[in-house]
């Protein structure tokens, strides 16, 4: 408690997630509050209290990417969720907004390299430079190779490996510039053990964990770190459609004896986002249920 000028007053320092430091004072009649406030991010430079970081998610609209985009809002980022289907995304949209969650919408094909530029600078024009990048979009065209056509093995490539070298490579100018940034890709189990049926899917995924570790060491000296995800099994609408048979079969492989949940992955990658995982690069976080383990 201090006092100047006979009035009284309370000065308490209080820290947000983002590692921003609100200062805030009240008079003992308390009918005065003012909030002054600044933050440092990993390299100690200012950043106004005005502020929110941006967090892009691709593939935002299915339900991994769902759960990411509640997760980071909740975190206090600025959310942006990347989509090609307008019509999709507006319902998408809504949904959350009536659940709470205001997260913004971009239109961009991650696949098509100028896409994702006009995407991106469409963001900065608008908001600012992106501050996290979660490289989450991806499909699946199974088949073994032998039946495996062209266009599918190409498909899943672009859609799940060269979009991350695409949205990173329009992004990655900016973040060394602010000295800040946090990629986070996400994989799969599928990646690290193979799958039958799977040879396109697996090698992109695979593909993944060599662009994350190379990247990481590139950048390391900016403040940026790169990490990547591989999820098991996850409950998604997906999954959940598969024949319950089915899906008890795929129970009866994971040593936890359960499916995955969205919120669980949304979690880790809220954690990789965070400023309290600045010394954490190049990494690969396993979410299995201990179905994979190496």
């Amino acid at each position: 408690m201090y006092e100047s000028n006979k009035l009284s007053y309370s000065v308490k320092l209080i820290k947000t997630i983002q590692t921003s430091f609100f200062i805030k004072i009240e008079t003992c009649s308390n009918k005065t509050i003012i909030y002054s406030a600044f933050s440092f991010n990993s390299s100690n430079s200012y950043i106004p209290s005005s502020y929110k970081r941006i967090a892009l998610v691709t593939g935002a609209t299915g339900g991994l990417g769902t759960a990411m985009c509640k997760e980071l809002f909740k975190d206090g980022y600025h959310v942006l969720g990347n989509y090609r289907n307008k019509e999709k995304a507006l319902e998408w949209q809504q949904k959350l907004k009536e659940e709470g969650f205001d997260i913004d919408i971009v239109e961009g094909d991650v696949c098509d390299f100028d896409s994702v530029g006009k995407m991106i600078q469409e963001i900065e024009t608008r908001l600012g430079t992106v501050d996290i990048l979660v490289n989450n979009a991806g499909i699946t065209r199974d088949g073994r190779l032998a039946k495996m056509s062209l266009d599918d093995w190409h498909a899943v490539i672009n859609t799940n490996l060269n979009s991350v070298f695409n949205c990173t490579r329009h992004v990655i100018e900016g973040m060394i510039e602010r000295k800040f940034g946090r990629i986070i890709n996400i994989s799969s189990v599928n990646g690290q053990r193979g799958q039958f049926g799977q040879t396109n899917y697996s090698a992109a995924k695979a593909g993944m964990h060599g662009f994350t570790k190379t990247l990481a060491m590139e950048v390391a000296k900016y403040g940026i770190t790169v990490n990547t995800i591989s999820p098991g099994y996850i409950a998604t609408d997906m999954v959940m459609a598969v024949p319950e048979k089915v899906r008890d079969q795929i129970v009866a492989q994971i040593p936890l004896g359960r499916l995955g949940g969205t919120h669980e992955v949304a979690h880790l990658v809220s954690f990789l986002a965070s400023d309290e995982t600045s010394f954490i690069t190049g990494a690969n976080y396993s979410i299995n249920g201990g179905q994979h383990v190496y």
